[in-house]
């Protein structure tokens, strides 16, 4: 926008909240720049709630056909998508959403005969861009929701429907790809089955005696995957690692931690590759002059892509220490103020540091490594490698509906998410219970009405008081490509919530509400409807 050369601009981000897709697009940064260069002062903006309603993108709003057919035992048999995603005025994420959509509108199974289609149209509504799924949390509404209807056709069990076609290591997914490794989500459904039968029985049980009660218990389930990383596109991440003469192990890493708690994960790889404690590391972190580029936070890519490449880069580093030693690989390392000390069986090896050369970075050991994850373009029938990695999970929702009000009370929702290793649990289950919370608002609450809605009283989000009891599940089926088994979770917590709700809304009402979200009056007149049929 200025002409300027990409060395001439330094950009230094705060510590900032969860972006969610919304801070992939330009929206007020070309103006706050523009006004800093010419005034050469410090500038801001403010948007009214108004106005950042107004012109942020959203989640795209879509229409959606399904018909899937099984054999008598279950077995899948056929599967026809097709979508449509409005985009609004501008094009935005429409082409990536509308590309990453059919990959995944099958979800985590193996289906043999496919197709899916989809599209991204401009009209004159406010433009949709990035939101958290990229366009699959609507897709896997449409397919879960296909899925229990017909496991109840053919009188089988829905989570034994499920079971029966997940996808496994060896057999193709939609794109014809072949994991040898690393695909879990049997695992994660066969995790839910005590909780399944549990709620299943508890649910009958109280409806059986509900003697005239206007609430009904339903169950429901969801299941999910999701690719991590851009779509059959260059997604490479640079990490540089060093070790300074005063033995100060220095870590730039440049992925941009939005909460997510990509610092201290990325920083917790690094460590496992060098085999250091990973307080003994100092982190530099996005800061455009210091650190390489880590390519964008989305697409869950930052713990699989950057986190691979700190792997590399703290192993590399450690091997140059070892190898200045002359000892094996099996030597540990000791790091003090100015020495390095190698003990291999009764020998050690002291290297002095302050005796070494630093380089232009000011390292007297350095390691800079990049990776791109091995993907491969769709072909003109979606043949493909589009990713190197998915995540699997599912979800289970209890839930309350008054059928007198048309309220929905969520009671218990148990997950199961696989991710490959945990790098660190406590934000795996952090992620899982914030993706839920997401994903309520988009099944129960979250309506944008262009040129009305205007502030957080007429667009209602999830609070404390709205979510579950968690009873989360970390499932570990190691990975083949991502760093140390690890596999990304960011989006793929919120696809399965909606639909489980909306499957349990069914089991205890009946009615199915197809336009989301599912408000009171809607499910009050989906109740009725039923009621008179």
């Amino acid at each position: 926008i200025m002409g300027l050369s990409v060395k001439d601009i330094r950009i230094m981000p705060s510590a900032v909240g969860g972006g969610f897709g919304s801070k992939l697009d330009i929206s007020f940064q070309p103006y706050i720049a523009l006004a800093a260069w010419k005034l050469n002062r410090p500038a801001f903006i403010s948007y009214s709630r108004n106005e950042s309603m107004q012109s942020t993108t959203k989640r795209h709003p879509s229409e959606i056909a399904l018909e899937i057919g099984c054999s008598e035992d279950g077995t899948i048999t056929a599967f026809n998508f097709e979508g449509t995603f409005n985009t609004g005025a501008y094009a935005s994420w429409g082409p990536t959403v509308a590309n990453r959509v059919p990959v995944h509108a099958s979800g985590p199974y193996f289906i043999e005969n496919y197709r899916a289609k989809s599209y991204a149209v401009h009209t004159n509504t406010p433009s949709s861009g990035a939101f958290r799924g990229f366009g699959v949390p609507q897709s896997a509404i449409a397919q879960e929701t296909a899925f229990d209807l017909l496991a109840d056709k053919v009188g089988i069990d829905r989570l034994e429907f499920r079971i029966r076609n997940a996808l496994q290591n060896g057999l193709p997914t939609a794109t014809g790809q072949i994991f040898e490794k690393g695909v879990g989500i049997k695992e994660c459904l066969e995790a839910i089955q005590p909780h399944w039968a549990r709620a299943n029985a508890e649910a009958r049980a109280f409806n059986a005696k509900a003697n005239g009660s206007v609430i009904r218990k339903g169950v429901g389930l969801g299941s999910c995957w999701y690719g991590c990383g851009n779509t059959s596109l260059p997604n490479p991440s640079t990490i540089r690692f060093g070790i300074k003469a005063d033995g100060t192990i220095v870590l730039h890493q440049g992925a941009m931690d939005i909460g997510q708690g990509s610092n201290t994960v990325i920083t917790q790889i690094a460590a496992d590759g060098l085999r250091v404690p990973v307080h003994s590391i100092k982190l530099i972190d996005g800061d455009t002059d210091l650190t390489p580029d880590c390519g964008k936070t989305s697409a869950s890519r930052q713990t699989f892509v950057t986190g691979k490449a700190a792997q590399l880069a703290g192993e590399a580093l450690r091997r140059q220490i070892l190898r200045k030693a002359n000892v094996s690989e099996a030597a540990s390392l000791e790091f003090s103020d100015g020495l390095i000390k190698a003990y291999e069986g009764d020998t050690s090896v002291e290297i002095e540091l302050t005796r070494l050369e630093p380089n232009a970075f000011g390292y007297v050991f350095m390691a800079e490594e990049t990776y791109d994850p091995p993907v491969k373009a769709l072909d003109e029938k979606g043949q493909g490698m589009p990713y190197a990695v998915y995540g699997y999970g599912a979800q289970l929702m209890e839930l309350s509906v008054d059928t007198k009000l048309g309220t929905i009370k969520l009671d218990r929702i148990t997950t199961a998410h696989d991710v490959g290793k945990a790098i660190n649990p406590m934000l795996v289950e952090g992620q899982i219970e914030g993706g839920v919370a997401q994903g309520i608002g988009l099944a129960l609450m979250e309506d944008y009405l262009p040129g009305r809605t205007e502030n957080l009283h007429d667009y209602l989000i999830p609070t404390f008081g709205d979510m579950p009891e968690f009873v989360n599940l970390i499932i570990e089926v190691e990975d083949a490509e991502g760093p140390y088994g690890a596999k990304g979770l960011g989006e793929h917590v919120l696809i399965p919530t909606a639909p489980a709700i909306l499957n349990a809304l069914r089991d205890a009402t009946g009615v199915i509400v197809a336009a989301l979200p599912a408000t009171p009056d809607k499910v009050m007149a989906a109740l009725m409807a039923h009621n008179e049929e």
